[in-house]
């Protein structure tokens, strides 16, 4: 078996959601309906969509977290919001959160009525160097990033301009292949 590069399982940036950065939630989320109507040969849905800059470049990512975070704005005066799940917190300690800083107060129906207008520029995720992979890296170099920096995606670049994206979903489609191929052979 040939060795397997990025570039084989990448989604090119044209078939992918993208959406100005300028854009309006609304604008984001029909974006992101319209590429999953598109991408039906795909075995996985698309999960976020990539923000370009006037120059059309790639400069963020929105993904679900992102959108459904950004629904309640308090979720910024916690600083340490995202690592305090990753440290295992239980429910109680979660629910004493939610009370300590009003979260949620306001019912979703009242929320979402504003969500439509919020601009992507401001809850979008802008990625680090950690989320960006080569078109030419070999898969063992992909998972090794997605692991450790715990990621559902990287970024692919070509010559430092982002060319598609690498999702954990087709990585881990193509390591299920390579098992039930190595299971026929044996």
């Amino acid at each position: 078996m040939k060795s397997v590069r990025v570039r084989d399982l990448m989604i090119p940036l044209e078939d992918y959601a993208t959406v100005s950065e300028d854009a309006d939630l609304y604008c984001a989320i029909q974006a992101l309906e319209e590429a999953r109507e598109r991408s039906r040969q795909h075995p996985y849905r698309h999960r976020a969509i990539l923000v370009y800059d006037a120059n059309r470049r790639i400069v963020g990512k929105l993904s679900q977290i992102d959108i459904v975070r950004s629904l309640e704005p308090k979720y910024e005066t916690i600083d340490q919001a995202e690592q305090l799940s990753r440290f295992g917190f239980g429910p109680e300690y979660m629910r004493r959160m939610i009370q300590e800083y009003g979260l949620w107060k306001s019912p979703l129906e009242d929320i979402c009525k504003t969500a439509a207008s919020y601009r992507v520029k401001d809850i979008m995720h802008t990625p680090g160097q950690g989320e960006c992979v080569s078109e030419e890296a070999s898969l063992a170099e992909a998972i090794h990033q997605l692991i450790l920096g715990n990621h559902q995606s990287l970024l692919v670049t070509r010559g430092g301009e982002i060319v598609g994206i690498l999702r954990l979903a087709d990585v881990f489609n193509k390591i299920c292949e390579m098992i039930r191929a190595c299971r026929r052979s044996a």
